[in-house]
């Protein structure tokens, strides 16, 4: 609205300005052409009551909620220079402000519009959840034949089929079929977890290799996914609308002007001067309107966006921004956060004489043909050390368990503990050790087995085995380093995985113990409550995060920063978002909220002294030593103020907010 808005006015208020006397005059031109004493006031009442019509909306409900500020102060300016405008035209009075009201709504839906751009639109993050599920169900009837439904048709009890790669379209349990669920998006678990007959899954959840069939237990509102959508909704709403600094000067500058207006009515009418009272009392209210004041925000909150955007950082809300100069505590998810959300080899055991070179090479040929996760980052591991060359036949999957082939005629598999378990298999000292040791660090272990009797014992046998983890950033850790350098008091990292993973994580980060904090095996719901026990605690809290599960928690922080790489509900929840997926962007975002909030203060300070000094001129106050401040001449410092408020926003550009390389 206030983008067409603007257009449209300053469309109208060119030649307004073009054809005032008083502009021809100090730029030396003049026009004359039939009509052109109407253009003023044809012009001038479209753009007061079609571009000032939001001001005058604003100030009637400021009024009702007797809360003056920035709206009732325009209107009053605008609404006064239009009728004394007005009354010039008819010939009642001697005192135009046609071009100054036209600037001055312009200005102002300009500065608005830049506002409103600035500012996240929650209802984006609801939408980005709702977007998680299938829009059809494969539901089946009485003779198990699948038939496409919409999820509105779904009822609890129906039987659905959830094929391999296909999302589960509603909460429910497992009734034929077992299969590795990608749960990221809800738990933030990095790793596939294996489900079977009985479990539970969740609507939204990813079926990673196998078909399921499920029984539907909560469709709609009552589903994980919907609770979660309500989690976001009820931190987006009960966040407070911090009351932003020029309303506040805007709230008493109304108040000084309006009492300025009464005294300077009331002082010359009493000298006995009833036309320099109205005159004097005109040019105080119409002076006291906010060229400057409005923009000192809207121009500071553009140039910070754009600033900010040109170092990968997408500024979405600006009271976000304003916040985050205030932050003492940063709490980050882990996932996809501080680690790259994605396992890699991380270490190698081998045996009876085998190389762990071997150990991987073997490994990633029998993983070759694997869609799991795990599987992809052995074989990525092979690429990169140039292991790769072997390769396998009879691949076989075996679900929640592993996979199985053939190399070089001799059976191989590979899996972890449910395999060791099921086939039996003998684990050398040397290599129970190690895989002891990465899973107490909670890292995935997965060993290679050799399935072929190749001793009396005839039993398989485990020649090596491969530790897995999610990556930590490398970046990561000097970012802490940085946020503690910005005077960040306490680091909190967060996760739902296992204890002994989030630990790990947070010794290798180098995360304080007694001054930092680290919350493991936390739930969607804990996450959120997570934030709003350290806010009781008197934090104030900056939460970085990348899933669906981070979204109520981004929203119920002070600042919610989502990590560009991370999910669309995750980026609608938060404030700001890190294009990059650098987290040491985030002490970029601290530098920019401190420069911002200096510019912002020193524009309030420039826009306000000028009204300061302004005001008393325009009373007359000095008009006993002959220094009166005519209309014209107040027009002229309006602008120049407005010039010095826009030079000094620019200066927000030399703030450096990218990362060290």
């Amino acid at each position: 609205m206030f983008r067409r808005k603007f257009w449209l006015t300053l469309a109208l208020t060119v030649p307004i300005v073009a054809t005032s006397h008083m502009v021809m005059g100090w730029l030396g031109y003049q026009l004359d052409f039939p009509g052109m004493d109407l253009v003023g006031p044809v012009l001038g009442t479209v753009v007061f009551t079609y571009g000032g019509w939001p001001f005058l909306a604003g100030a009637v409900s400021e009024l009702r909620d007797r809360a003056p500020g920035m709206m009732l102060l325009i209107s009053m300016a605008i609404t006064v220079a239009y009728i004394a405008s007005l009354a010039t035209s008819l010939g009642w009075f001697d005192l135009e402000f046609w071009w100054e009201l036209a600037a001055l709504v312009t200005i102002m839906l300009l500065g608005h519009w830049q506002e409103m751009k600035a500012i996240g639109q929650a209802s984006g993050a609801l939408a980005a959840l709702a977007a998680l599920l299938p829009d059809e169900a494969e539901r089946l009837d009485a003779a198990g034949q699948a038939l496409p439904v919409h999820l509105a048709e779904l009822r609890v009890g129906d039987v659905v089929l959830v094929r391999s790669g296909g999302r589960v379209p509603a909460d429910g349990r497992i009734v034929q079929g077992s299969a590795e669920l990608d749960e990221s998006m809800v738990t933030g678990e990095s790793r596939p977890v294996a489900r079977t007959v009985g479990d539970r899954v969740v609507a939204g959840t990813v079926a990673t290799d196998s078909a399921l069939r499920v029984q539907v237990d909560a469709v709609g509102d009552d589903t994980a996914l919907a609770g979660i959508q309500r989690l976001v909704g009820q931190a987006q709403q009960s966040r407070g609308r911090a009351q932003v600094l020029a309303d506040r000067f805007a709230a008493w500058l109304f108040y000084i002007a309006a009492g300025a207006g009464l005294i300077t009515f009331a002082t010359w009418w009493a000298l006995g001067d009833l036309d320099e009272s109205v005159v004097r009392t005109v040019t105080v209210l119409v002076i006291a309107c906010p060229h400057a004041l409005g923009l000192a925000i809207p121009l500071v909150i553009s140039l910070s966006t754009a600033v900010a955007a040109s170092a990968g950082i997408l500024v979405k809300d600006r009271l976000a921004l304003e916040r985050m100069r205030t932050v003492d505590a940063v709490l980050f998810d882990k996932t996809g956060t501080l680690t790259k959300g994605a396992h890699t080899v991380t270490g190698v055991a081998a045996a009876d004489g085998r190389t762990e070179v071997q150990i991987l090479q073997l490994t990633a040929a029998v993983e070759a043909d694997s869609e799991h996760p795990l599987a992809r980052a052995i074989v990525a591991a092979a690429h990169r050390d140039g292991t790769t060359g072997i390769h396998a036949e009879g691949f076989q999957s075996l679900t929640g368990r592993g996979v199985q082939a053939t190399v070089d005629g001799i059976n191989y598999a590979v899996g972890g503990p449910a395999l060791l378990r099921e086939l039996h298999v003998t684990v050398p000292d040397d290599v129970a050790a190690a895989a002891a040791a990465w899973s107490g660090r909670g890292a995935a272990v997965l060993h290679l087995v050799r399935l072929d009797p190749d001793s009396a014992d005839d039993r398989a046998r485990s020649i090596g085995a491969l530790a897995l983890e999610d990556e930590v950033r490398p970046e990561a850790r000097e970012a802490i380093t940085q946020l503690r350098k910005e005077g960040i008091t306490k680091i909190v990292m967060i996760t739902g995985d296992a204890r002994q993973v989030a630990d790990a994580v947070a010794a290798d980060l180098g995360l304080r113990p007694g001054v930092d904090e680290v919350f493991a095996e936390v739930l969607p719901a804990d996450k959120d409550r997570t934030v709003a026990a350290l806010q009781e605690r008197g934090l104030r809290v900056a939460m970085v995060g990348d899933g669906v599960n981070d979204a109520p928690a981004l929203a119920r922080a002070d600042v919610g920063i989502a990590i560009g790489a991370g999910t669309d509900v995750a980026i609608e929840s938060a404030g700001v978002v890190l294009a990059s997926s650098d987290p040491r962007g985030v002490t970029g975002v601290i530098r920019l909220s401190q420069a911002s909030y200096r510019k912002m203060v020193q524009n309030l300070a420039w826009a306000a002294g000028y009204n300061v000094v302004a005001i008393p001129l325009a009373a007359g106050v000095l008009a006993w030593a002959g220094v009166t401040l005519s209309p014209a001449v107040g027009a002229v410092l309006m602008s120049v103020s407005t010039i010095v408020v826009a030079l000094n926003a620019q200066l927000l550009r030399r703030v450096r907010l990218a990362p060290a390389p």
